[in-house]
């Protein structure tokens, strides 16, 4: 590494340090333990996390798990990245020294998704169609509130006609890998089986 990289990347580094700091200052002072905001955002993490152990199909707790994992990095990705590049920020958090928003990526956009995924397999719905429905809600009524409320702030030409862009992207994504990963399950159901059936055929050509 050259000295004039080497600079720059100290420069970057201290810089990250003082956002650090100054995160945690103003959490300290604005977003603790004392203000209503951080309860309801603890409460939006806890009672999804409590309905989805009572709802969750347990028979298909797998397929449905892997859903919502998908869900929640993808949107933890796109939160990350909105954040750091300045389009959302979030003015309360439960846990101050990440980028995104915990209660939305950890508990409720997940847990509300792996529900919907869920009744939308059991009752053989059209995915594209109730996750679009989904996103719109999500992006035009929910999201609108929390600006509203000063639970979340938007910068740099950032409406919510991308956030719901956002979502039907991360629906669309969540979905074909689910279905790629379901494909190889059935694809490889059974090769004790199939290994058995191929042995039986060999011997039988040996035979002839």
């Amino acid at each position: 590494m050259g000295t004039d990289q080497s600079n720059k990347f100290e420069q970057i580094h201290k810089l990250h340090e003082r956002l650090s700091n100054a995160t945690a200052d103003y959490w300290v002072a604005y977003s603790n333990l004392n203000t209503w905001q951080f309860w309801l955002l603890l409460f939006l993490i806890i009672l999804p996390l409590v309905a989805l152990y009572f709802l969750i199909d347990r028979k298909k707790v797998f397929l449905i798990g892997f859903f919502g994992f998908n869900i929640h990095v993808w949107f933890h990705y796109a939160d990350a990245i909105t954040a750091t590049n300045g389009f959302i920020d979030y003015p309360y958090k439960v846990i101050p020294f990440l980028s995104s928003s915990t209660a939305l990526d950890i508990a409720l956009i997940p847990v509300t998704s792996m529900l919907l995924y869920q009744w939308i397999v059991n009752n053989k719905k059209n995915f594209y169609l109730y996750a679009t429905a989904y996103s719109f809600i999500a992006s035009f009524l929910f999201k609108p509130a929390l600006v509203t409320f000063g639970l979340m702030k938007l910068y740099n030409g950032m409406n919510f006609f991308y956030i719901f862009l956002i979502y039907i992207l991360i629906f669309v994504i969540s979905n074909l890998i689910t279905n790629f990963f379901m494909y190889l399950q059935r694809k490889n159901d059974y090769p004790l089986e199939n290994m058995k059936m191929s042995r039986l055929l060999s011997i039988k050509k040996k035979a002839r």
